[in-house]
């Protein structure tokens, strides 16, 4: 839909209902800008329309509303749910957007087993296991698991066990009284699972015993000149002082705490979360945003959301002000969870003082930080809007697709779909074609034929596909971008096309004759080549995983009783199928599970 003039905004507010649910704000040209909750539909979009002062960054936004949409939902848990979805999805420019960042790893116990083992894992899963973490900022899990191995002889192997299932011998690690081998039985499940409650007691802070159990097993190996376990051991005592000295005072051991705080200026805005696990200061984490609107309920309530998603939820979250919503995110903290989430805004103590040193850092990582991200912004949605204006084109291109075709002499053809939203990589809507229709190396048919099956899934719940680009790249000139467009116009006129001829780097536009030549410092034409360059990559990637697939299959393949698993070892055996057609069947008989008579019908068939 292409929007041609300002709609009537005063009376679809008058028509808006009493209920909750989700509110979609859109430009002139249909672009998606924010998305926010209510509770009450009617009252929180009329606030955006009032003739009352408003953030600088709020009446920025409300300047570009052109139309509204809404989603009702039964209730407003459902509202913050369909909210934090959407964002994700569509990814608005005035949204706090949380990326995917840096998964830090978690301890695992599963309990379900009958003998539980140490995992490091990075992604959590609900499968009723115990987890204890994140561990960064210094702390190793490494060492960590390595502490626990050597104070607690629990198992490191990767064998199922149960009281049932027996090895015949233990492993090197019962010799040295590292492990009390349940896998020959020499310790009960009762007895294994009392060391595992030990170990799950030290996680959660408990850790004087294990310093004395280590300094013991030092002590011991050092008499017996073991001095290389005996020094392994003393780098873990080192690691628990550092544990130790980490202890923030005037909390309980059982403390776990996540402390959220947000700071602004005019451009910028800084979360930070600082995490306590244990009475310990795990570490910090800051994320620094793009322009978002200044609204901090909004903006604690979206990042939480969206931050939450998969980590470990502490029993206590601290923020720097009151949230008008917190029973409802707590509500859903605690479904998410499966344990009681509190949010507090404290006044005074250890809990207030760490609200300020979180807001210290946020401020210390502005200050640090805003230049370097100032120059990403001009290097991004800098670089979208002057495309927009450049080009000429008639949408602000957000969202750009870019397709490749890749083959050599015309086999196995195949396309690539990359995808940047607000000038940065959206490398989960990337998708791969395999050419259908086209046969030799036909790059402006195998074109025609990808942007035709990418515009019949508009309507597709694939994320990839279901969004609308703002503005295809086509990587060719004039020809390219006519038969595209004639394209588009059977399915949605209000996309751009645009094509970058790579030789001269020339910008080939709708309804002109000749070319834009965009100078070679532009961040706009910069944008342009990393887009094209990124879906060139991706498609030459996948090429050669076809490719590769191809070569490795062969005559063999084809013939009876000869499997993936006899394949291989006849290849390992014998290298080629060349040097396998001259053997006799006393050589390919000694591979195992080649039978006489299937030795004789491998010779058969590579000899014909």
């Amino acid at each position: 839909m292409v929007y041609n003039k300002i709609m009537d905004l005063k009376e679809k507010i008058k028509n808006l209902p009493q209920n909750s649910g989700v509110y979609i704000m859109k430009d002139q040209n249909g672009d998606i800008i924010y998305i926010g909750k209510a509770k009450v539909l009617k009252n929180r979009v009329s606030q955006y329309f009032q003739n009352s002062q408003k953030h600088p960054k709020v009446q920025a936004m409300v300047n570009k509303i052109a139309d509204f949409e809404y989603i009702i939902t039964n209730s407003e848990l459902d509202a913050l749910i369909l909210e934090n979805n959407l964002i994700k999805k569509h990814q608005p420019y005035y949204n706090i957007l949380l990326k995917d960042g840096k998964n830090y790893p978690y301890i695992k116990i599963n309990l379900k087993n009958t003998f539980p083992k140490i995992e490091v894992i990075r992604r959590l899963k609900k499968d009723g296991a115990k987890y204890f973490g994140p561990y960064f900022g210094g702390i190793s899990v490494t060492e960590l698991v390595k502490i626990i191995n050597l104070a607690f002889p629990i198992r490191t192997c990767n064998h199922k066990l149960t009281t049932t299932i027996k090895h015949t011998r233990e492993c090197l690690n019962y010799s040295l009284g590292l492990c009390k081998a349940p896998c020959t039985g020499k310790i009960s499940k009762q007895e294994y699972s009392e060391i595992i409650q030990n170990v799950i007691a030290f996680l959660n802070g408990k850790d004087d015993n294990v310093y004395q159990i280590l300094q013991d097993k030092m002590n011991r190996f050092a008499r017996l000149e073991n001095f290389e376990m005996a020094m392994q051991i003393r780098d873990r005592l080192f690691m628990l002082d550092k544990l130790k000295q980490r202890a923030v005072n005037d909390l309980s051991k059982t403390s776990n705490l996540d402390i959220i705080t947000i700071s602004q200026n005019e451009k910028h805005t800084v979360i930070t979360v600082m995490i306590v696990r244990n009475g310990r200061m795990i570490g910090s984490q800051n994320y620094l945003q793009q322009e978002t609107l200044g609204d901090y309920e909004s903006n604690i309530s979206s990042f939480i959301t969206q931050y939450y998603k998969s980590k470990v939820i502490a029993s206590e979250i601290l923020v720097q002000e009151e949230i008008a919503n917190a029973q409802l995110l707590e509500q859903y903290l605690n479904e998410l969870s499966e344990h009681k989430v509190n949010i507090v805004c404290p006044k005074k103590g250890i809990k207030k003082q760490l609200i300020e040193q979180a807001l210290k850092n946020a401020n210390d990582y502005m200050e640090l930080n805003t230049d370097k991200q100032t120059k990403q912004d001009r290097k991004t949605i800098g670089a979208v809007n002057e495309l927009k204006q450049s080009l000429g084109l008639t949408n602000q291109p957000l969202r750009i697709e870019a397709y490749d075709i890749s083959n050599i002499s015309g086999t196995n053809s195949v396309a690539s779909m990359v995808v940047f939203i607000n000038g940065q990589k959206a490398a989960k809507h990337y998708r791969h074609f395999k050419i259908k229709t086209v046969q030799g190396p036909n790059d402006f048919a195998s074109l025609k034929e990808v942007v035709t099956r990418r515009l019949e899934r508009l309507s597709s719940n694939d994320i990839s596909f279901s969004s609308v680009p703002s503005l295809m790249l086509i990587d060719g000139g004039k020809g390219q971008v006519s038969s595209t467009r004639e394209l588009i116009k059977q399915y949605n006129s209000n996309i751009d096309v645009i094509g970058l001829a790579k030789r001269e780097e020339e910008v080939f536009v709708e309804d002109s004759l000749t070319p834009i030549v965009l100078s070679k410092d532009s961040y706009a034409l910069k944008l342009l080549q990393a887009v094209r360059n990124e879906a060139h990559r991706f498609a030459i990637t996948f090429h050669r995983s076809i490719r590769t697939k191809k070569q490795t299959e062969s005559i063999l393949d084809t013939i009876p009783g000869v499997g993936k698993a006899k394949k291989q070892a006849l290849l390992s055996k014998f290298k080629t199928v060349s040097a396998i057609k001259k053997l006799t069947v006393d050589k390919l008989v000694q591979v195992k599970g080649v039978t006489e008579k299937l030795a004789l019908t491998i010779l058969e068939t590579l000899n014909r």
